[in-house]
């Protein structure tokens, strides 16, 4: 399981920019982000190098934040391999909330941050089918 960091921030112009100058300046390295806007806010998701820091500096300089579980898995890059997955949760009728890749921690592999409802049950029904699912010690390194 990782945690991602959700912030909610207003939808304005140089909200996203100041938000990455501030976790840069605390020195907080991005592993990945996804953005998803509604008119007036947005909700911005982040996996980084140091979650606990991120999370504090982020709620003292006044951000609305909070930690949310998800499952990181980790695919051979070549076609197909997202297919696989998807199928294995098609099967078991498992419902994707949402999905965005990462910076590749590991040679020749693409990494998934996946969100559910029930993250331990899917990661463990992955696991049972030889799907390479990765914790955050993998990737805050």
């Amino acid at each position: 399981m990782v945690r991602q960091i959700s912030v909610f921030l207003e939808n304005k112009e140089g909200r996203l920019y100041e938000v990455t100058k501030f976790l840069a300046s605390e020195g907080v390295d991005l592993r990945a982000l996804s953005v998803a806007d509604t008119k007036d806010f947005g909700v911005l998701r982040l996996i980084v190098d140091k979650p606990d820091k991120a999370l504090n500096a982020l709620k003292t300089a006044g951000y609305s934040v909070r930690f949310t579980e998800v499952v990181a898995v980790s695919l051979p890059d070549r076609p197909g391999e997202l297919a696989n997955i998807l199928g294995i949760l098609h099967e078991n009728k498992v419902n994707i909330e949402y999905m965005y890749t990462l910076v590749s921690c590991f040679e020749n592999e693409v990494v998934l941050i996946l969100r559910f409802e029930a993250p331990e049950a899917v990661e463990k029904l992955l696991r049972k089918h030889g799907v390479k699912v990765v914790g955050e010690k993998d990737i805050v390194k």
